[in-house]
């Protein structure tokens, strides 16, 4: 490990704001001891309220994590204090002591098992501890692609009853009659139909273009059941992405046997969201030489974080594999060959290319509500509504994002801004200034 990070990109590693207030309180010489560092790790024991204090080490490559405290959080605040002494150049060089040497060298055997275990895959070898009754497989996944048929069928005759009725009777229909609609495709086992059953029922049934709004995603969601009832006689990307909208998945380590593509990947920004069944941390990359743009997805139980944190603002050298679709985006994280280092502030387009982006996007995906851009010199500005990004090509209102913490970097200056740009506007993840990047 070559490079220092930051104090900004080691916060970005933060779960929540509530341990990045702690970890700056324990970010400082007293409560720490047999602190170190190398090439590659940083340790620590800190002292709690308890009579022994914790031991922490960071793996710098991941990075990784490993402390004694009970927390859940993934980096704990021990974790992340002990990665802002290092980027501020305070700790002390000292041997590892043999708790951190046994867990760093344990992690570097399993890294490589893993890598022996992805080699097998990519040359189609059977691994015996683990078999798979393929006729089986191939069974149940035809079972449930009958009931996901019957499912869309269904929808679809439920639609067309809504609209042979008329739109005015959906206001007094309530949030009820869609929860039920859900609850027959989760039966039918197509989660993703069901999903966007719900955000049926949670549109306003309000404001003078409501009867649109309800149209379109009427239409939207009758042109994915319909492209499932006709799945077989799509074009294999499209076909994939239609799946994909219904619910089904693709395990990781089926993806990773397909093309990797190895790049020296930027961290362009992060951001979790929670319900009552999991955390889910999204996480974008952009490539260096292919210029591609990828989103990683880490799952956590519920009010845990997710384990998968990289540093935004960084690049690793490592391989990713994509999931199939019509227009390829989402990734699975293959074998790393080199962990976060310093890499530039990214390059980014005109607002009004970045709208020309999720256009084409949409082209190849017509359920999409955005796509991940990059986007430079533009400047945040208050309006009667709201804010927006404004630059020489145009303007798009800012949907989300911290406003302020925004204004306050740009100071009124032009900044490149990463999002996600769509037909609601842009939705504000990571600023870069003169001094760095922050997360919003």
């Amino acid at each position: 490990m070559n490079d220092r990070w930051t104090t900004d990109h080691v916060l970005s590693l933060s779960p929540d704001v509530p341990s990045t207030k702690a970890a700056a309180r324990l970010a400082k010489a007293e409560p720490w001891s047999g602190t170190g560092t190398s090439a590659d790790a940083v340790w620590g024991a800190c002292k709690g309220s308890g009579s022994r204090p914790y031991q922490t080490v960071v793996a710098l490559d991941g990075p990784a994590y490993h402390c004694s405290c009970p927390s859940r959080k993934f980096p704990c605040k021990h974790a992340l204090a002990l990665l802002l002494l290092w980027a501020g150049n305070a700790l002390a060089g000292e041997e590892a002591p043999a708790w951190a040497t046994t867990w760093l060298t344990s992690r570097q055997q399993r890294a490589e098992r893993a890598t022996e275990r992805a080699a097998d895959r990519t040359t189609g070898r059977a691994d015996a501890s683990a078999p798979r009754d393929e006729a089986a497989a191939a069974a149940r996944r035809a079972g449930r692609e009958a009931r996901v048929a019957v499912g869309a069928a269904e929808l679809q005759a439920r639609l067309t009853d809504q609209l042979s009725t008329g739109l005015a009777e959906a206001p007094s229909q309530g949030y009820g009659f869609w929860e039920g609609v859900a609850a027959r495709m989760v039966d039918a086992q197509a989660p993703g139909l069901a999903t966007r059953a719900r955000e049926l029922g949670a549109l306003p049934a309000s404001g003078q273009d409501w009867p649109s709004r309800l149209l379109e995603e009427y239409g939207l969601l009758h042109l994915l059941a319909a492209g499932y009832q006709r799945v077989g006689e799509l074009p294999e990307p499209l076909a994939a992405t239609v799946r994909s909208r219904v619910g089904f998945t693709v395990d990781a380590a089926e993806v990773l046997r397909g093309p990797l593509v190895r790049d020296r990947w930027l961290v362009l920004g992060s951001r979790d969201s929670a319900d009552d069944r999991l955390t889910t941390r999204r996480l974008w990359l952009r490539g260096e030489e292919s210029g591609r743009t990828a989103l990683l997805l880490s799952f956590g139980r519920p009010g845990v974080a997710p384990e998968l944190a990289l540093p935004t603002g960084l690049a690793l050298d490592a391989e990713l594999a994509f999931h199939p679709a019509a227009r390829p985006l989402r990734a699975a994280l293959g074998t790393r060959h080199a962990g976060p280092a310093a890499a530039p502030r990214p390059s980014g387009v005109t607002i009004d290319a970045a709208l020309d982006t999720y256009a084409a996007a949409l082209g190849d995906d017509p359920w999409l509500t955005s796509w991940p851009v990059v986007v430079s010199d533009v400047v945040p500005v208050p309006t009667e509504t709201g804010w927006s990004l404004v630059d020489g090509t145009g303007s798009i209102p800012l949907r989300s994002g911290s406003f302020w913490r925004l204004v306050a970097a740009s100071q009124g200056r032009p900044v490149t801004l990463f999002g996600e740009c769509g037909c609601r506007g842009f939705d504000a993840v990571t600023a870069w200034t003169n001094e760095g990047s922050l997360l919003l």
